[in-house]
């Protein structure tokens, strides 16, 4: 295996390792792979520094809020960027919020220096709307009645 194919398999588990981190609520752990100088950016908001990225990190840590993700493709385009297509998966109580995010990100000394989402407004509020209905209408679990 050359170098070059290493530091890109690198690039790709550290982006994947800081999603794990989130989901599994491991905020410091997810926060030790950002380099200290990150910007966050995401479609249409404004752009969001290394420390209030923190805060904003830890602030989710709470029960009552939670975040998965369901990568659909991951590559390294060379041994510091990383380009993901996946869904993201915002939870705020009992509503679940799915929608799609387009990723870029760049890494500096192994550490993600640049964290830029592309997502449709149109895509999140429909998932909006979809979780908001689940949580106010559950299905019925199979094997179950339904009271009439």
């Amino acid at each position: 295996m050359s170098d070059q194919t290493e530091l890109t398999e690198d690039a790709i588990i550290t982006v994947r390792e800081f999603f794990a981190a989130l989901e599994m609520g491991a905020v410091e752990e997810a926060l030790e792979l950002l380099h200290p100088d990150l910007v966050w950016k995401n479609s249409t908001l404004p752009d969001v520094g290394g420390g209030l990225a923190r805060r904003i990190l830890r602030g989710l840590h709470r029960d009552q809020f939670g975040f998965a993700v369901e990568m659909h493709h991951i590559a390294a385009e060379d041994d510091n960027v990383v380009l993901t297509d996946r869904t993201d998966i915002l939870r705020f109580g009992p509503v679940h919020v799915a929608f799609w995010v387009a990723g870029t990100f760049e890494l500096r000394e192994g550490r993600i220096i640049l964290w830029d989402d592309h997502f449709s407004w149109e895509n999140f509020l429909r998932g909006t709307a979809v979780g908001l209905w689940r949580a106010v209408f559950p299905a019925a679990e199979p094997g179950t009645r339904s009271a009439r």
